[in-house]
């Protein structure tokens, strides 16, 4: 038997959630968005499922994850009950209840305990630096090997067991029986949206949107793979070098336009953007643009005399790879990705 919480909404709007209360079941938000169809009414359903209060069904839900917050439901709510804010709130909301740690929830939730671990995280790195006497090229040997370790580390410490208990809460608790073959098949959806985001493309007038976050996946993850792999900042090889000058401006270019609409707060999904919101996009352009810097700096020979900047840039990475990355919004590029498999299994089913 389904167990209603009224006091669920007071919860979800730690996450971000505004006055989806007002909402009196029209059916608007339905009506106009492109994603809704006879068997998926987005984003009513959910609505209705946060307003009783029925966390387990909201648990065992893949729909917030196939959103992708164009703004219109909130655009034609005649109520003002931001139903697209909803969804996204109930993102952050999962992505709290996936996380074994419970570190992501307190993270959402609150501002100084965020802010608190990214001073920790700068005194860290100060430590480390005053430990190796501000040696420039232990800093930088220490601070590849900090990717590589952090990488592995966070992926099989912490999102690896969050994606099984997202599987186990949308397949294997709701009792969906899929057949190991079945998995096996449908492995392809789970890539395909990891690196193309193409659920985005239902949506109308996402096109330039879509784009946009389509060049942003395939310039982080390449800067990813130049940076840890390649070993851009000591590698010599000319190929090598160009490859992370064009992947690290294309990180920091396309962020600067995110950025900019979180700031003008013109566009629906950027009016009501919470400091995680922030915090992703920014550090993002940071990363890209002091990578850009360091290794220009390497180039030019000048490093050695501006230490600052690679000390920065190593804080950036830090804060990004053990509080952005596992605990952050990031998660909600990797949740949504299994979701879409997810849902295929289901189809399949």
């Amino acid at each position: 038997m389904a167990k209603i919480n009224p006091a669920f909404g007071k919860e979800l709007n730690k996450y971000g959630a505004i006055d989806f209360n007002a909402c009196y079941n029209c059916g608007n938000c339905t009506a106009v968005c492109s994603l809704s169809t006879e068997d998926d009414s987005f984003p009513r359903e959910m609505i209705r499922l946060s307003a009783l209060g029925l966390e387990d069904d909201i648990k065992g839900s893949l729909k917030p994850w196939e959103c992708y917050y164009c703004g219109e439901c909130s655009t034609h709510c005649p109520q003002d009950a931001n139903p697209g804010e909803l969804m996204m709130s109930l993102r952050r909301y999962l992505t709290a209840k996936y996380d074994w740690t419970g570190l992501s929830g307190l993270l959402y939730k609150s501002l100084p305990l965020s802010l608190t671990a990214f001073i920790l995280a700068f005194v860290g790195v100060l430590a480390f630096v005053v430990s190796v006497g501000f040696e420039l090229e232990k800093m930088v040997h220490v601070g590849h090997m900090f990717e590589m370790i952090a990488i592995s580390t966070v992926g099989v410490v912490v999102l690896l067991p969050n994606v099984g208990r997202m599987w186990y809460f949308t397949i294997l608790k709701p009792k969906t029986k899929v057949p190991f073959m079945k998995y096996v098949k449908s492995m392809g959806e789970l890539f395909i949206h990891m690196f193309t985001q193409k659920r985005a493309l239902g949506c109308d007038d996402n096109q330039f949107r879509w784009f946009e976050h389509f060049i942003l996946v395939i310039g982080y993850l390449s800067l990813l793979f130049t940076t840890v792999v390649l070993d851009w900042f000591a590698s010599p090889y000319l190929f090598v070098i160009i490859l992370g000058y064009v992947m690290s401006a294309i990180v920091f270019v396309v962020t600067v336009d995110f950025v900019s609409n979180r700031m003008k707060k013109k566009k629906e999904v950027s009016k009501h953007s919470q400091p995680s919101d922030l915090f992703f996009v920014i550090w993002l352009f940071l990363m890209g643009l002091t990578a850009f810097l360091v290794r220009l700096f390497i180039d030019l020979n000048i490093l050695e005399t501006n230490k600052w900047l690679y000390i920065f840039h190593l804080t950036v990475l830090v804060q990004w790879a053990l509080i952005i990355v596992p605990f952050g919004k990031w998660t909600h590029f990797l949740y949504r990705s299994f979701a879409m498999y997810f849902v295929k299994l289901k189809e399949l089913n």
